[in-house]
């Protein structure tokens, strides 16, 4: 069987049985379609240990640890799918071992006087909005960013929230995040909740046919590109220069919670994390607690000399 036939048919199967995501399986469409077209051999039988050794070789020398990992797993996947029906008799990864080491990239957080900054940027333009159309946009504007703050959730598992996942009257959101698993976040904050029954009450009217909570003056579900031009623009008119990204208010949040010594554990769970390997990421010292802990908790600051 060629190597095109083999990877149209993983794919129908990572959909139509596995259930991937769209982002997951764009992911996988793009890295097997390179696969594709940088191996010689059209014959998927035909690709051996080294044809594989010297892809991966590439795949190194073009993309960074991370990029060059996922592109790696991805195509190790596909002959495990192709070992698993009986398509190859010898899987040529067995043969090969790839080991190599990512550098450790701290996730980036937002200050949260910085975040207060924006916040308060968002409800000031609500408050001198002076058209209609200029009061919704405005009050769904807060009511995402308060609610990225306040979950830590993930972009994608926003835009996707169902009115019937969001329950104002106990302040509960159950999130669908990544490998179909379930989790269901209080909503800490008064004035979130405010916010979000604001929002919820003025839009009401003009959901129809779609039931997310979050949609777009088209009456249609927010996309995150939406969601990232919105941050962009209240971040200029709050003459913020970092530049801020929907992870990162996810970031903050978990860092957040770690310097006030919520247990880890507890923050697997709220991030949605299958791994408490994931997790432990931001086990990091931030600065400023760093200097609380030294300050405080450090033996010289009994000394007398």
């Amino acid at each position: 069987m060629d190597t095109k036939t083999c990877i149209d048919n993983y794919l129908e199967y990572c959909e139509m049985q596995k259930c991937l995501d769209q982002k997951t399986l764009k992911a996988y469409r793009i890295d097997l379609r390179q696969f594709c077209e940088q191996t010689p051999k059209t014959q998927i039988t035909e690709i051996t240990s080294e044809i594989l050794e010297s892809y991966i070789a590439r795949l190194h020398g073009q993309f960074k640890p991370k990029t060059a990992k996922r592109k790696i797993a991805s195509v190790k996947a596909l002959f495990h799918y192709l070992e698993y029906r009986e398509i190859i008799d010898n899987n040529p990864f067995n043969k090969i071992r790839v080991r190599f080491r990512e550098p450790v990239i701290l996730p980036k957080t937002i200050p949260l006087n910085t975040v207060e900054l924006f916040l308060a940027t968002i409800y000031r333009q609500h408050k001198n909005a002076v058209t209609p159309y200029q009061k919704q946009n405005t009050l769904r504007d807060a009511a995402v960013a308060e609610l990225l703050f306040a979950t830590g959730m993930r972009i994608s598992e926003l835009c996707c929230l169902k009115t019937d996942d969001v329950n104002l009257s106990d302040g509960t959101i159950l999130i669908y995040g990544k490998g179909s698993r379930e989790r269901r976040l209080q909503i800490g904050s008064e004035a979130v909740i405010r916010i979000l029954t604001a929002y919820d009450e003025s839009i009401r009217a003009k959901r129809t046919s779609c039931r997310h909570f979050f949609i777009n003056h088209c009456g249609n579900a927010l996309s995150d590109q939406s969601v990232r031009r919105m941050i962009n623009k209240y971040t200029a008119l709050a003459s913020i220069e970092q530049h801020i990204t929907p992870h990162m208010f996810r970031h903050t949040f978990a860092t957040s919670l770690l310097d006030a010594d919520v247990d880890i554990r507890y923050i697997q769970e709220m991030l949605g994390h299958s791994s408490i390997n994931v997790t432990e990421i931001y086990t990091h010292v931030s600065v400023a607690k760093q200097k609380d802990i030294l300050a405080t908790k450090h033996p010289r600051k009994d000394f007398r000399v």
